[in-house]
This record gives C-alpha cells, structure tokens and sequence, in this order.
C-alpha cells in the first residue's frame, strides 16, 4: 500500500484502527490480581533473585512471563510470609527467594523444554542423575501450585565477611532435580542437614507446608486458590 496516495481521511480512519488494535492487545493481558501483592513492598529485607528472569536456570534461557525481578503472591501467602522473614531475621538471616506467583505462560515453556529430549545443555548442572523423560511429573507438570500464587522457591541466607547476603549451604543447588533435593535425603552433611531443618521450621512456622521432592518449595495453607490458575506477566 502507497501511503502517500491515502487521502487525509483514509490515514485517520487506519490512525484509529490501529490505536484500537493496540488497546484490545492491552487490555486482553491479564491484570494482576486485586489479592496479589508484590513481596517486596511487606518484607524489603528479603534478598530477591527470580530465577527464571535470566538464563542461569535448568531451561538455560529467560523464561516466558517473566520481565522483572519481583515476587508475587497471593495476599494470605505474603502476609505469612512477613513472620517468617520476622523468624528468619531473629536468627541474624534473610530469606532468599527463588520465585514466587509463576505464570502459566511459564509452566507452558517447561512442558516445551522436557519434551526437546535433545536439548540436555542443563543436564549436568541440573538433572545428571536422571534422563529428561523422567523430569516430567514429580519436578515439572503441566499446571503448576506456583501459578495459583501461595507457592515460593526459597532458601535462608546469611551475611558474610563483606557484608554480602550468601545463601546457606542446603546440600543441593535449587532446581536440582534429583533425590539428594528430597528433604530429609541422607546423603548430605549434618551442617546441610541443620540448614534445611531451619528452613523448614522457619516456613512452618508461618503455615508454610513443605514439598518433599524439594527442599526449597513451600506452600501456604490453606492456599487460597486451588483450581484456578493466573498468566499475568511478572512486570
């Protein structure tokens, strides 16, 4: 199409076609939900490091709806959460998180992930026990509690000799699919044993209920949502 044959009312008319076009666009991304708050703004001591926003995570790249470094979670959940960052900090720690509210988008860009048998660029890292077949059920699903917005990845953190936040020694490195994560699994040192034992405490203590595949994933309960499942871009 040559433009400049358009006549003056042709170029409004496609002038406001594409103004509407943008708007639907916006408005058919979903909104955050009104009982959804950003963590950050009840516990700001809490060390923020959403895994999924870069590429050092077991996909190997950035994540589908994952645009900012923010933790998202259902109202219940952050409020629970502000005890056991009161309960961490008594202990002269912080809680470090992982993630929080995980979009469906997200889960969608897992399931593609497991089912590319050839892409095993993370495997040492990540999974070096078991096949990529296997990762399918008890580590990634097809829906995920995260995207209800009770669920958080997450781990303990002390200060060191510089002053910097460093994450206790846990045993395994989160996302490590693989029964060394199980909590309670044997093969780790009493120290690693002691770390997650305090981690679990301290999240129980605030009606968090562990996974016991995952020594970092955490459930509020009652979560608030139990069918229902959120897309909104983390932004």
């Amino acid at each position: 199409m040559n433009i400049a044959l358009l006549s003056p009312f042709c170029l409004l008319a496609l002038l406001v076609m594409a103004i509407a076009a943008s708007a639907t666009a916006k408005q058919s991304e979903p909104a955050v939900p009104a009982d959804f708050t950003d963590v950050a703004s009840l516990v700001p001591d809490a060390q923020i490091h959403m895994a999924y926003l870069g590429s050092d995570n077991f996909v190997g790249m950035q994540v589908d709806g994952y645009q900012a470094n923010k933790c998202y979670l259902q109202q219940n959940a952050a409020n629970a959460l502000v005890k056991a960052q009161q309960a961490a900090a008594a202990q002269g720690l912080t809680l470090w998180i992982y993630d929080c509210y995980r979009p469906q988008r997200a889960v969608n860009h897992f399931m593609r992930w497991a089912k590319d048998l050839a892409d095993t660029s993370t495997k040492a890292e990540y999974y070096p026990n078991l096949a990529k077949d296997q990762l399918v059920g008890e580590y990634i699903a097809e829906k995920s509690g995260h995207s209800r917005g009770s669920t958080i990845d997450l781990t303990l953190a002390r200060l060191d000799a510089d002053g910097n936040w460093q994450p206790l020694d846990m045993g395994s490195a989160f996302d490590m699919f693989d029964p060394v994560s199980n909590v309670g699994h044997p093969a780790i040192n009493q120290t690693q044993q002691a770390n997650r034992q305090l981690l679990l405490d301290i999240m129980a203590s605030a009606n968090f209920k562990v996974y016991s595949m995952e020594w970092w994933h955490f459930t509020h309960q009652p979560p608030v949502y139990t069918e229902q499942y959120f897309d909104f871009v983390i932004k």
